[in-house]
């Protein structure tokens, strides 16, 4: 394992607590006898951490989120929420994916695809209901767009649409695959800053950020912690711990010492089991 300085007292985990996701020894064939896609991967996030999970391409590790969500069961190993195992997608876990345009629904609007999660909550009469989802809203800029449909906005907007409804459901952890792939450049860093303003937004309630990325940098600017996997079988060959100066800013932040450390460290580790791979 490598590991970089302690970060700042923004980083709430500790070794000390607990922690809230606990990932234990997962393996997974998604065939008897076929070959491994991960195995023997381990690693802890703790209540208020973002982290980021890189690596080669095809190493897993959007299998690895959809293991921690419960929607994919391990072969051997388990992951476990407060200690207690998943075993199905939990309500305290909101996923976005990469494609927002297969998951918002173009025949509601902005708000109707926020509400969407919240119809079956029992636990909320429509004014709480109405509440989650106008905070939602304005926690990623979109205030004024409630009465929009998809079509009608950009991709950028789109994908905003899917955090809030991920949001407005409350989780305490939030699994991000890939979210900003599919959108440019400017788009993607405005989209960075917004995770990075919703895990402010929402300090007191501890919100949890797990994100799978195929980019360093993104990964570097926005995690306390990332874990960097390796070729499949993937498993974990580095958790590096970031230590960066808030608020993080796109021109400053990327400039400073500790991000270009964290940043060609993790580019040699995984160039390195590149090299590996194809020499296997």
């Amino acid at each position: 394992m490598t590991t970089l300085s302690r970060p700042d007292a923004r980083a709430t985990g500790t070794s000390e607590q607990p922690p809230l996701l606990a990932i234990r020894d997962l393996a997974k064939q998604y065939s008897p006898g076929g070959p491994y896609v991960c195995r023997e991967l381990s690693f802890e996030v703790h209540r208020g951490d973002f982290v980021a999970i890189v690596g080669p391409s095809g190493c897993g590790k959007s299998t690895l989120l959809r293991m921690i969500n419960g929607l994919l069961t391990p072969t051997t190993g388990e992951v476990l929420l407060d200690g207690a195992p998943v075993t199905g997608p939990p309500p305290e876990m909101a996923l976005v994916f990469q494609d927002y345009t297969r998951s918002l629904f173009p025949w509601l609007t902005v708000a109707g695809n926020v509400a969407f999660p919240l119809a079956k909550r029992a636990d909320l009469d429509a004014a709480a209901k109405r509440t989650r989802i106008d905070e939602a809203i304005s926690a990623v800029g979109l205030a004024g767009f409630e009465d929009y449909h998809p079509y009608e906005l950009s991709g950028g907007m789109q994908q905003r649409v899917a955090i809030a409804r991920a949001l407005a459901f409350r989780p305490q952890i939030l699994l991000l695959d890939e979210p900003f792939a599919s959108v440019d450049a400017l788009t993607r860093e405005s989209l960075e800053d917004l995770l990075l303003a919703i895990q402010d937004r929402y300090a007191d309630e501890g919100i949890t950020m797990l994100l799978v990325t195929h980019d360093i940098d993104e990964a570097v600017y926005l995690a306390d912690r990332v874990e960097v996997l390796s070729p499949p079988p993937c498993r974990v060959v580095s958790d590096l711990t970031i230590d960066l100066t808030r608020p993080r800013n796109q021109i400053r932040t990327r400039g400073e010492a500790p991000f270009l450390a964290a940043r060609a460290a993790i580019h040699e580790l995984v160039g390195l089991d590149q090299q590996r791979a194809a020499g296997a």
